[in-house]
């Protein structure tokens, strides 16, 4: 019997830390399934990881639109696998920095949507093959989910209920051969978090970013993914925690200027 690749999903893969961490599985050897909303994104994608290995040595990638606030969506996406070996739940965001007494009820529907019920929708429909595969959850969710913060509250929120999600599948599953991760980034800069979170204001997305030196970008929450999923199979890593060494909390950052 010849040797068979893992298949790695990965949701909310049209950029940042979702792309970056499609781009590491292909090359760890992983077959790669890109999933999001945007698929010029993903086909754009797709053509990059093929072009960086021509010959197909390591991971294949392919791509499939998904809305992972749609249950039609992700029973597509899960009715054409035969075969899913990691699940990473990536998809999410941030939307505004209202006090919760000027809180925008549809940005906390929006974020809980995604952040929550969007990792339950594809851990339960995939969970069947994840468990045929002796697979791995990973869940990205945020230094917010452990840490609350003035302006937060509706992110805190979802993020903390991910977090809650991840140690009740911890629980649940310890029967069997699926490995849960949860991996918490602190502050990130990537293409299109911050400039959601501000409705499009690029300047106020830059503001948190001014003055650290270095902050975290998405290869280095790829790099914990791959390492984490990498382990020896009776290895689980529960939670990696993961800041620039410039941030010790969301209200504790060192700026240079």
């Amino acid at each position: 019997m010849g040797y068979m690749r893992k298949t790695a999903v990965i949701t909310g893969a049209s950029s940042g830390i979702g792309a970056a961490t499609a781009r590491r599985l292909a090359a760890e050897g992983f077959d790669v399934v890109v999933a999001a909303r945007r698929r010029d994104r993903l086909d754009d994608l797709v053509k990059e990881i093929e072009a960086a290995d021509p010959a197909g040595r390591r991971g294949f990638a392919r791509a499939v639109t998904l809305d992972v606030t749609s249950e039609e969506s992700v029973a597509a996406l899960a009715a054409g696998l035969r075969e899913c070996h990691v699940l990473v739940n990536n998809a999410g965001g941030a939307h505004g920095l209202e006090s919760v007494a000027e809180a925008v009820t549809e940005d906390w529907r929006v974020m809980y949507d995604t952040n929550v019920l969007g990792l339950m929708r594809m851990t339960r429909a995939l969970l069947p093959k994840l468990v045929a595969g002796a697979g791995h959850v990973v869940n990205v969710t945020s230094l917010a989910g452990h840490v609350p913060y003035v302006g937060g509250g509706g992110y805190n929120a979802a993020k903390h209920a991910a977090v809650a999600v991840n140690e009740v599948l911890r629980l649940e599953l310890v029967d069997r051969p699926v490995r849960i991760t949860e991996v918490a980034p602190g502050m990130v800069k990537t293409e299109e978090f911050s400039l959601v979170r501000f409705r499009g204001d690029a300047e106020a997305a830059e503001r948190p970013y001014e003055g650290v030196e270095a902050p975290l970008v998405a290869e280095d929450v790829a790099d914990c993914i791959a390492w984490a999923v990498t382990r020896p199979p009776h290895v689980n890593i529960d939670r990696i925690d993961v800041q620039p060494r410039a941030q010790a909390a969301p209200y504790r950052i060192h700026r240079t200027s």
